[in-house]
């Protein structure tokens, strides 16, 4: 079973990149989910410039797409009767290929990472999830030692957090500086800078999980192939405290850019890396985690979602989704997708 005595079908939508930024991709290819087997069946296309992120509001229905342009924009789009999709408005974001939105806990804001503009956007939303407009452009500034990556600041997720009163923060991964930029949140949408916390050169930091409960995070260096545990104290501010390679055997001459990272059913976590091109399990050692097993997962292994003892991969390189059993080896399945880049179910609202 892919949820436990579930025998609800859960609609998977998968982003692509399109002739925009060079890739096959139709848009947003919809699936149904079989509840009972984890299968997917194909229930259409809708064509949208490279929407390479997908972010469902949490309670209303509305999915938001980052449109990986060199113009950057927003899409919403609701969800309607028989899981149909309708764009109900675009916003540019600001900054050049947006790849990461995420929306606050309250549903009031969006937030957006523009990866070449080096930016970090927030928009209001209204009741219904509509984008009102945008209230507030971070730009960031600076370098790396990774020249042909780290020429410029690269913002590459934006993740909301809590500061010790409960007041809203916003803490910006930069992959081209090698920091972690926090913010304050206020009540109208506009940042004001918290904290700047530096991370080892060369890390190039994609992605950043808080273990929650805790004060844990951890963060993804892509151009390191690492994973790096870190203590937010106080929050907004990040120290690493351990170093873990990506997988359990990545071999000296294949290079690996890590890219997402998920917490995993069993506790653990699941970090996706393109070159070894598998995802893989980390377990506990104590206070942190060690690889232990590598997926595979078919080629250029970007974005994941799991789905009970299922993982769905956006096996970019293969222009295919790949799924997988997590507790158990087997075959893998291959559903026929443009460049995919994201696979994001909808949520039961």
């Amino acid at each position: 079973m892919t949820e436990s005595g579930s025998t609800v079908r859960r609609m998977v939508c998968v982003g692509s990149y399109t002739a925009e930024a060079g890739g096959t991709g139709a848009g947003i290819t919809t699936f149904w989910q079989d509840p009972a087997t984890g299968s997917l069946s194909l229930a259409g296309e809708l064509a949208l410039p490279s929407p390479s992120w997908l972010t469902w509001h949490p309670s209303v229905p509305v999915l938001y797409a980052a449109n990986e342009t060199e113009e950057g924009a927003v899409t919403a789009l609701r969800l309607g009767e028989n899981a149909r999709l309708t764009a109900v408005g675009s916003t540019p974001t600001g900054g050049a290929s947006p790849c990461h939105l995420a929306v606050t806990p309250d549903g009031r804001f969006l937030l957006c990472a523009n990866y070449r503009g080096g930016s970090l956007a927030v928009f209001a939303l209204d009741g219904d999830g509509l984008v009102t407009g945008r209230t507030d452009l971070a730009r960031h500034t600076g370098t790396g030692p990774v020249h042909d990556r780290q020429e410029a600041a690269h913002v590459h997720m934006a993740v909301p957090g809590i500061d010790e009163s409960g007041a809203p923060i916003v803490s910006a991964v930069d992959l081209g500086t090698d920091e972690i930029r926090s913010y304050r949140l206020s009540t109208t949408g506009t940042l004001t800078p918290l904290a700047v916390s530096a991370l080892p050169p060369g890390t190039g930091p994609r992605q950043l999980v808080r273990h929650s409960g805790t004060g844990a995070a951890y963060v993804v260096g892509e151009l390191a192939g690492n994973l790096l545990t870190v203590r937010e104290e106080p929050a907004g501010t990040f120290t690493v405290t351990d170093t873990a390679d990506a997988t359990t055997s990545a071999k000296a001459d294949v290079g690996n850019l890590a890219a997402h990272l998920e917490p995993a059913p069993d506790g653990g976590l699941l970090l996706s890396n393109r070159g070894p091109d598998c995802v893989t399990a980390f377990a506990f050692d104590g206070t942190a985690p060690r690889p232990v097993a590598d997926h595979p997962s078919g080629a250029g292994p970007r974005h994941f979602t799991v789905l009970g003892d299922r993982c769905y991969v956006a096996a970019q390189g293969d222009n295919e989704v790949v799924s997988f059993e997590l507790t158990r080896p087997g075959a893998l399945i291959r559903y026929p997708v443009g460049s995919p880049t994201c696979v994001a179910a909808a949520p039961a609202y």
